[in-house]
C-alpha cells in the first residue's frame, strides 16, 4: 500500500499541480487547480478521463464548450485539442492511456 501524500507534486503550469501514479499502461493523477487558471488549447496522443471531485471547470473539447462540475466527467479522445478555464478553485481526477511519460 502507498499513500498519495508521499508522492511528490509536479507543477504543471500557474495555478496547476498534481500528484501522479503510473502504471505499465496508465497515469493516474489528483489535480488541483486555482480559481483563474487557465489551461491553454493543446493536445496529446494520450486519451484522457477527466473527473471533478470539487469546483467546476469550463471546458472546450474538440471545438465544444461546457461546464463540468462535481461529479461530472468526461472522456477526451486521443489527439483533441482542449483547453480549460477555472472559474473556481477545482480538484479533479485525471487517468491517461498510456501513461503520461512527461508526468512521471
Amino acid at each position: 500500500m502507498s499513500l498519495l501524500s508521499s508522492i511528490p507534486t509536479k507543477h504543471l503550469i500557474q495555478g496547476i499541480s498534481g500528484k501522479y501514479v503510473h502504471s505499465e499502461n496508465a497515469s493516474f493523477g489528483i489535480v488541483e487547480i486555482e480559481a483563474g487558471s487557465i489551461l491553454p488549447l493543446h493536445h496529446h496522443h494520450n486519451e484522457q478521463i477527466t473527473y471533478i471531485l470539487e469546483g467546476s471547470l469550463e471546458m472546450e473539447i474538440g471545438g465544444e464548450k461546457m461546464l463540468l462540475t462535481e461529479g461530472s466527467y468526461y472522456v477526451i479522445p486521443s489527439n483533441t485539442p482542449h483547453s480549460a478555464i477555472a472559474h473556481e478553485a477545482c480538484k479533479v481526477i485525471d487517468i491517461f492511456s498510456p501513461v503520461r511519460e512527461d508526468y512521471k
